[in-house]
């Protein structure tokens, strides 16, 4: 393999491997901090981060405000003083060495309130602060605030010239790199656009040598580009490496920090993960974001696919083939099927899923009381943890705090499910029921020796393995 050199990022040379930023509460201070001790740049999740009690012990975030505005205030202040806690401890940790990342989900809800808390408490602590999952305009104008770097995480040259046309440009200085993150292969939220098949995967290559042509347009020729997204062995990017046509690059790994003893998820998790099979991690449409993303296919992935496979269209009135009546709810309010989809209902009826739920695309699905309960009260106790929920409808832009349409029974609520993986770490059962990101190399896990024997190494024992080779 040809040599690894440092780049550099953020104002000094480091090693060109960047912990991806996991939330909720799975890159946290302790990942984040070990990673920079290895030279490389550590990054924590600002995602909802874990805060703790005198002794120790994770504070719970529990929620007691009676209206979603008053819970959406719990929210964005637990976010702040966790955030604040994780740089702390990155920074205690890593003791000067590497560089220390803050990551932001820029359809978080609050997320600008949230940065601004954090940031305004760890001055020097902090070096850079990534953000994907939309299109972070004001991203530079936070980082400028503060005085310290920025590191947009995109999916396409496009973006890139829309968020370095609105807002970049008037503080260029302060770009530390380009996250390029692969739409397909990348875990948690991805950014498929509509132009793109999300069953036809690209080949990086072309679209980070697009990236680097309009970036050199820009006069950005020694900005690096981080490459996040089926990254496992730097040997398979040899050809990546030293290449004009690509400028400084750097790579990004999101899924192998899960398995190191520094990381924070559950034995169980570590294990499961040591067992995944190709395939087994799949790319979905079900998030309350509205973006794609990727999680394991297990019984939560599942059921959730079941469930939007049991839909079919309604009218409130006969219209065409829509002559079947079917009565809806407890007051059996009548609205028309097609005769072929009344078989169909009658036959999930039948079933067990007796419980008609409309969506805001004039649908119904059928799930089972249970189910239809947990939804409904899922939706109650929103908390507002993003921008723009569609499982809730909740928004964060007043005053209305709603996104004007019906709540959408075929998503989830994501702070829950992840709330509860992360958590939850005496009862293996949540690895199933709950939401578990991934991307889609971590069958890899099983296939790698380094693995063998089930051996989990340290932070410091993996950045040595990335920079060494297989």
């Amino acid at each position: 393999m040809k040599p690894i050199n440092a780049i550099r990022m953020g104002g000094i040379e480091v090693l060109p491997v960047v912990e991806g930023g996991k939330g909720v509460a799975v890159s946290n201070g302790q990942s984040a901090g070990h990673w920079a001790a290895s030279g490389g740049v550590g990054t924590f999740s600002a995602v909802n981060a874990d805060s703790y009690d005198e002794a120790g012990r994770v504070i719970p975030q529990i929620y007691h405000g009676a209206t979603r505005r008053e819970r959406h205030e719990e929210l964005v202040a637990y976010a702040i003083r966790g955030g604040v806690e994780q740089a702390r401890r990155a920074y205690d940790i890593a003791g000067g060495k590497g560089r220390i990342h803050a990551n932001i989900l820029w359809e978080m809800g609050g997320a600008e309130r949230v940065a601004d808390g954090i940031l305004s408490q760890v001055g020097g602590i902090v070096n850079g602060v990534t953000c994907g999952a939309g299109m972070p305009y004001r991203l530079s104008d936070i980082a400028a605030k503060f005085g310290i770097h920025y590191y947009p995480i995109i999916s396409s040259a496009r973006a890139f010239n829309a968020l370095w046309k609105r807002a970049y440009s008037k503080t260029s200085e302060l770009l530390g790199g380009v996250v390029y993150e692969d739409p397909w292969l990348a875990g948690g939220h991805n950014g498929l656009s509509n132009s793109e098949d999300p069953a036809k995967p690209e080949d990086p290559y072309p679209r980070v040598a697009a990236l680097r042509a309009v970036m050199n347009g820009f006069g950005l020729h020694d900005t690096p580009i981080i490459m996040a997204g089926g990254v496992w062995w730097l040997e398979e990017w040899e050809h990546w490496l030293d290449n004009p046509e690509l400028g400084p690059v750097a790579f990004q790994f999101g899924t192998r920090p899960l398995l190191t003893v520094e990381s924070p998820i559950s034995p169980a998790w570590k294990k499961r993960l040591l067992t995944l099979k190709e395939g087994e991690v799949f790319l979905n449409h079900f998030s309350p974001t509205g973006f794609y993303s990727s999680a394991v296919n297990n019984g939560f992935i599942q059921e959730l696919r079941q469930r939007n496979e049991r839909q079919v269209a309604y009218t409130a009135e006969p219209i065409g083939e829509h002559v079947a009546p079917f009565g809806v709810g407890p007051r059996k309010r009548e609205v028309f099927l097609t005769p072929a989809d009344l078989g169909r209902v009658q036959a999930w009826e039948s079933q067990g899923f007796i419980e008609a739920m409309r969506t805001p695309d004039s649908t119904l699905i059928f799930v089972t009381p249970e189910k239809s309960a947990e939804i409904l009260a899922d939706q109650v106790a929103c908390m507002g943890c993003l921008s723009q929920c569609r499982f809730s409808n909740w928004s964060h832009v007043e005053p209305e705090l709603t996104n004007g349409k019906r709540p959408d029974p075929r998503s989830f609520c994501i702070q829950k499910t992840l709330q509860l993986v992360a958590h939850d770490n005496d009862n293996p059962d949540q690895l199933e029921t709950n939401l578990m990101f991934s991307g889609h190399n971590a069958y890899r896990f099983g296939a790698d020796p380094f693995y063998s024997n089930g051996f989990i190494p340290t932070v410091r024992q993996l950045v040595d393995r990335i920079m060494t080779g297989r």
